[in-house]
């Protein structure tokens, strides 16, 4: 399928409003006090349950703005608040090891588990990052062509994970670095501002079950081994306001109708993409039932000051996974 390219609706600041300093000090001494005195692994029951407490007392303009968005995503789909601590004068080097993830306390991965608990429940997959909760996304070295997290080249527009039973309902992404030539751009397009932009005949494709859908390369091989998937529709639910699965690198369509309604839907969607060039402390909170999103190309350094993006998938409702779930924790088995 055809990669995306960057759209002339490039923002020259990515976020929809930011923290003022009193908040942003607020977030951190909480996120820091999520860090100590008490168990020190992100992917423990205990440090989800104290995130899920701390979550409420995080300042109100924060969580309103999260509820209202958890509400009703928007046009957009997607909210974008800056001015979070990162403890950018700790951070550590850029990772540059395959499947990198944040498994001990750090400040970031704080707001990020506190953040998902507010939308809903934290969720990971197995099969991809080893089932952490809180993934880097970062360059790799040798990865360069990689479409996946782990990449330089552009990403074409997805959502996260649509061919398992239970996607993610958001994506959260944190910025703890920029790249180097503050080019990489994060490309989100809204399902809603994109529908009208489509003939009847699309859409009626789009909803018909003529696409299948695999596993990301971000699965790994092993992906292929799973058993073959059942053919599904792009768009499912209420007619004027559905929801989507679909990459464009992974969904294949069957019929010759299929392929011309993806086509039509793959410019409404570079007609209507915003491009985000994320700073240090930018919150991007992706709606993943109504949005698509994708990233431009950049050029990796590895010299340990690379883009650092970190990311955590979010479900409204972990009970109808629970078969999936051992144990009834957060991360999905198969």
């Amino acid at each position: 399928m055809p990669e995306t390219t960057p759209a002339a609706t490039a923002s020259p600041t990515a976020a929809d409003w930011t923290l003022d300093p009193a908040d942003a000090d607020t977030c951190e001494q909480l996120a820091r006090d999520l860090c100590t005195g008490g168990p020190d692994h992100v992917d423990s029951p205990e440090w989800v349950a104290r995130a899920r407490d701390a979550w409420e007392d995080l300042p109100p303009r924060l969580r309103r703005g999260m509820s209202r968005f958890r509400r009703h995503s928007g046009p957009h789909g997607a909210l974008v608040i800056g001015g979070l601590p990162v403890d950018q004068a700790a951070l550590p080097a850029t990772p540059t090891v395959p499947g990198s993830v944040q498994r001990r306390a750090a400040v970031p991965a704080a707001l990020l588990t506190m953040v998902a608990c507010g939308l809903g429940e934290p969720l990971a997959y197995l099969a991809e990052k080893s089932g952490a909760l809180v993934q880097d996304v970062v360059p790799v070295p040798g990865q360069e062509t990689f479409h996946g997290n782990a990449g330089a080249v552009p990403l074409s527009f997805h959502t996260e994970n649509g061919f398992h039973p239970h996607p993610p309902d958001y994506v959260i992404f944190l910025c703890l670095r920029a790249d180097h030539d503050r080019i990489a751009g994060m490309r989100v397009a809204g399902l809603r501002q994109a529908l009208p932009l489509l003939s009847p005949a699309a859409r009626q494709a789009l909803f018909a079950p003529e696409f299948i859908t695999t596993p990301p390369p971000s699965f790994g091989p092993d992906a292929t081994s799973r058993p073959a998937a059942e053919p599904r529709p792009v768009l499912s639910g209420a007619a004027e306001d559905p929801d989507i699965r679909m990459a464009q690198l992974v969904t294949t369509p069957l019929t010759s109708r299929a392929t011309a309604a993806l086509t039509e839907f793959g410019r409404a969607c570079e007609a209507t993409a915003r491009t985000l060039r994320l700073t240090p402390g930018d919150l991007v909170v992706i709606d993943n039932r109504v949005t698509v999103h994708g990233r431009t190309a950049f050029r990796p350094r590895y010299d340990g000051a690379d883009r650092w993006l970190q990311r955590t998938y979010v479900t409204t409702d972990l009970r109808r996974s629970r078969d999936h779930r051992p144990h009834d924790g957060h991360v999905l088995a198969r």
